[in-house]
């Protein structure tokens, strides 16, 4: 077993853990992070994409020993105070999800892009997104909403 220490969503953990433990299944299965799906289990998808110190990884292709030390962020801790991030209200006045299974992915590497490129045009958005797959939306609407919260991020009125 190995010790690490992480601090996900603003609250630190100290825990024991096997040293093939992928990440996803630790915030899952340890930590009840359950908005973080499991998409495909071999980093195609993106379902899983998480914050880790600032930048956008897969968390099934991150074990949980690589993560010791490491600020994580996952959907969960995207609101605050109960207020929802710009992000997924736009998600939702945009209509950017069908099904929702890639949604949490899709809002961890939009966030990653905006902090990048506040302004993106939608082949930004395209190409910031292109490692989350959406097997339902044709991704219009996801395009939509990451641009509507680039605005609202700016102080602009949506």
């Amino acid at each position: 077993m190995a010790k690490i220490n992480v601090n996900v969503d603003g609250v630190g953990h100290e825990e024991e853990v096997e040293p093939r433990l992928l990440l996803v299944h630790f915030l899952r299965d340890r930590l009840g992070k359950v908005g973080t799906p499991v998409g495909c289990d071999t980093g195609n998808c993106g379902a899983c994409t998480i914050s880790m110190n600032g930048k956008s990884v897969k968390s099934c292709s991150v074990l949980a020993v690589q993560a010791d030390g490491a600020h994580l962020v996952t959907v969960e801790g995207l609101a605050s105070n109960g207020d929802r991030h710009p992000l997924q209200k736009a998600f939702h006045e945009e209509h950017g999800l069908q099904c929702g299974y890639c949604t949490p992915g899709m809002l961890m590497a939009a966030l990653d892009l905006l902090k990048e490129n506040p302004d993106p045009a939608e082949e930004d958005i395209r190409a910031g997104l292109e490692g989350n797959l959406c097997r339902c939306t044709g991704y219009v609407n996801i395009v939509r909403a990451v641009q509507r919260a680039a605005r609202e991020m700016a102080g602009e009125r949506p």
